[in-house]
């Protein structure tokens, strides 16, 4: 029995008048120039042209370049990007965050690293104002 291998490469394309509704799976890289209402998962790196549009629940992909409009909850695993033209409403979480002059984003967001900061150290003082 031949096994095919997975082409993570592999580009899907929603052009523009393009309307897709629901959750949206890729297994490579994604580039919206249409319109997707849901859910978007993209194994590979996900492009938003600047007709682009996409709005639901969640948007996920390794790394993100926004032309267009994200109105959503984004993670990227590695890099997202806004262009001047971008437009981002929702909440963030991304290994690194560029934001352009021009960019619109509406949102909070988390980069880098999830790991906590240290505590701090507790110091004790005595009445007289001397450390313990």
């Amino acid at each position: 029995m031949l096994r095919r291998k997975k082409h993570t490469n592999a580009l899907t394309y929603l052009g523009a008048g393009t309307e897709v509704q629901g959750t949206l799976k890729v297994e490579g890289n994604l580039r919206v120039d249409g319109t997707v209402l849901g859910t978007v998962v993209v194994a590979g790196d996900l492009e938003v042209a600047p007709t682009g549009r996409i709005e639901g629940d969640e948007v996920r992909a390794r790394s993100i370049l926004v032309n267009g409009e994200i109105r959503a909850r984004v993670i990227a695993e590695g890099k997202l990007t806004l262009t001047r033209t971008a437009r981002l409403e929702g909440d963030v979480i991304a290994h690194a965050l560029d934001i352009e002059a021009g960019a619109t984003f509406v949102g909070r967001s988390v980069t880098g690293e999830q790991r906590g900061l240290p505590e701090p150290q507790a110091e004790t003082v005595s009445a007289q104002g001397e450390e313990a």
